[in-house]
């Protein structure tokens, strides 16, 4: 069937829109009717080839919709449901098998191959092949063939234009800090970056009932909106040195936990400086591979503390999705306050306005 679709084809380089063609569904896809889906920085990194999907490729990876048809061995959906799209896993590595789908040990082929296992691809533009099955879904497209671990089933009640982004950047925030870190109440928390994944995470850190909440970031229009979701604290790195000040509002003993989402190595240096004895830091951000950072080894020994790298918030989407849900309809987890809705023909000022924070997290409405 012919469908319209956003195309990245060249590093650096707005997407297309195009009319292109999706093949049949295979016997463990769906096809989904995309209502929405969120732009996340993934999709930049990929579009300017960080992490190297085959260009051309229609790229997206929050996806919400609803189901249009499904393949002979699907079991967990039917047609018309309603569902969100998370990252696809394999399902048969020993981390899946052992509940660990997020740390998939073919994590790289099943979302960033560009490919079915078959080596078929479902978007073609007459004779050119372009990549699909983007993190499972590829949900820059009006309709796609999504894989069955990709689908997190939802009640027909949840609007999904606002909840596409659970699929990827808030539910990474959130389950960094519940699933992973899993701070004590009454603990501290910083959180560098307050973009969505750091907005998401500064939440789940008042969820989680710790007493210090200190959010970092450039922006002060980001800063304002972290105190609204739970921050106690905030610094902004261009006043002020980021170790001295956590340590300075910490009562020099520094913070429990420490979360980094931009992955820029002198901000993590500074973050891990800044750690309380048997602190942990977390990284979610995404870097270039061969990205190294140089923590010091020498005082820091007698702290015991505990470096940790984070995939989609350590998550089984089908199971934390959903709790996630149910977090915002009690008014505990407000990320609805973070999105803001284009029409797909806007997609390009998506990712612009998500760098300059002119919107926290986009969200094209089909």
């Amino acid at each position: 069937m012919d469908v319209t679709a956003a195309v990245a084809r060249a590093p650096h380089q707005d997407l297309s829109i195009e009319q292109v063609t999706l093949d049949d569904v295979r016997a463990n896809e769906v096809r989904v009717r995309m209502v929405a889906s969120g732009v996340c920085h993934t999709d930049q990194l990929v579009r300017d080839q960080v992490y190297p999907t085959p260009l051309p490729a229609v790229l997206g990876h929050e996806g919400a919709g609803i189901v249009e048809a499904v393949g002979s061995a699907v079991t967990t959906v039917e047609t018309g449901d309603h569902v969100l799209l998370a990252a696809a896993f394999c399902g048969k590595c020993r981390r899946c098998r052992s509940g660990e789908v997020a740390y998939c040990e073919n994590l790289f082929a099943a979302d960033f191959g560009g490919r079915r296992t078959d080596g078929s691809t479902a978007f073609s533009a007459g004779t050119e092949t372009i990549s699909s099955h983007f993190f499972g879904q590829s949900s820059f497209s009006s309709y796609s063939n999504v894989v069955e671990e990709s689908l997190v089933k939802v009640s027909p009640d949840v609007p999904l234009e606002t909840a596409a982004p659970l699929g990827c950047g808030i539910q990474t925030g959130a389950g960094a800090v519940l699933n992973e870190l899993r701070p004590n109440p009454g603990s501290s928390l910083v959180v560098i970056g307050t973009g969505a994944v750091g907005a998401a995470a500064v939440m789940a850190g008042a969820v989680a009932h710790c007493e210090q909440i200190i959010a970092v970031d450039i922006h002060s229009e980001r800063l304002e909106m972290a105190r609204e979701f739970g921050a106690t604290d905030t610094v902004n790195t261009r006043e002020t040195d980021l170790t001295e000040e956590i340590l300075r509002i910490t009562d020099g003993l520094g913070a429990d936990h420490v979360l980094d989402t931009t992955a820029r190595p002198e901000v993590m240096r500074q973050g891990a400086d800044a750690l309380a004895h048997r602190g942990t830091f977390g990284l979610v951000g995404a870097a270039a591979p061969g990205t190294e950072v140089p923590f010091e080894i020498g005082k820091s020994l007698v702290k015991g503390w505990t470096f940790k790298t984070i995939v989609q918030g350590g998550s089984v989407p089908q199971v934390f999705i959903p709790r996630l849900i149910w977090l915002w309809q009690q008014g505990l987890f407000p990320f609805d306050k973070l999105v803001g809705h284009y029409d797909l023909g806007e997609i390009n000022n998506c990712f612009r306005d998500s760098e300059s924070s002119a919107t926290v997290k986009p969200v094209v409405v089909y």
